[in-house]
């Protein structure tokens, strides 16, 4: 959705007594590492979960010249509801997430080229290059002329809970996603830190031989 055109939608929510509109921040992004040219892609978002009455959810991704943009929004009751921190509140966001999908559009290439993946980025305070810009960059999609090689690495980019196993095995998971789908195995860890949060960023792919029973592993670039 285009800035015009979500400036309309808040105007139209404002008019509605019964209905808002929330914009939420990614936390984690997914997506194909190499795509065709003109050929729309599916795109993991996860996204922080606000306790409020949910009516509908909206990834709105746009493209231009240079990235494809997710600019997410919940479209919200006023109702009040009851939420963990107690109380009846419509506004107040607690930390868990929500993994859902969006199409990215379709993007032009006469040739073999990238194109940003970005988005509004998480509230991270150790992160201070994430917070100083208006958009935080999730990587790189390359987009092929023709149809690219079949290949399922995804490049992957997020803020992420780590914790090690009993046997030294790392998994990260995007923050506030709960669940035990929820979970992957780091292959290269930065160090042995057993747990720790933070920004992280690279690819999802299949090695040639699992790593901690796993067949398919996150790479940190």
């Amino acid at each position: 959705m285009r800035p015009v055109a979500f400036a309309i939608l808040l105007g139209l929510a404002a008019c509605e007594s019964n209905t808002n509109i929330l914009p939420v921040n990614v936390v984690w992004m997914e997506w194909p590492a190499q795509v065709a040219a003109d050929d729309p892609f599916r795109t993991r978002l996860v996204v922080w979960q606000p306790c409020v009455s949910m009516k509908g959810f909206e990834p709105s991704p746009t493209a231009d010249e240079s990235a494809v943009t997710f600019t997410p929004y919940f479209v919200t009751g006023r109702d009040p509801i009851s939420c963990p921190a107690g109380g009846y509140v419509t506004d107040i966001a607690i930390n868990i997430s929500l993994d859902t999908a969006g199409m990215a559009p379709g993007l032009p290439a006469a040739a073999e080229r990238t194109y940003q993946m970005r988005s509004q980025g998480p509230s991270c305070p150790a992160c201070s290059v994430l917070n100083s810009l208006p958009w935080v960059v999730f990587g790189v999609v390359t987009v092929r002329a023709t149809l690219p090689p079949p290949n399922s690495v995804r490049n992957a980019a997020g803020i992420v809970m780590a914790q090690r196993d009993s046997v030294g095995c790392l998994r990260i998971r995007p923050s506030g996603l709960l669940g035990p789908r929820g979970a992957i195995v780091m292959e290269n860890p930065p160090d042995t830190t057993s747990r720790w949060s933070g920004w992280t960023q690279g690819y999802i792919y299949e090695p040639a031989a699992p790593v901690c029973g796993e067949t398919r592993v996150f790479h940190r670039n």
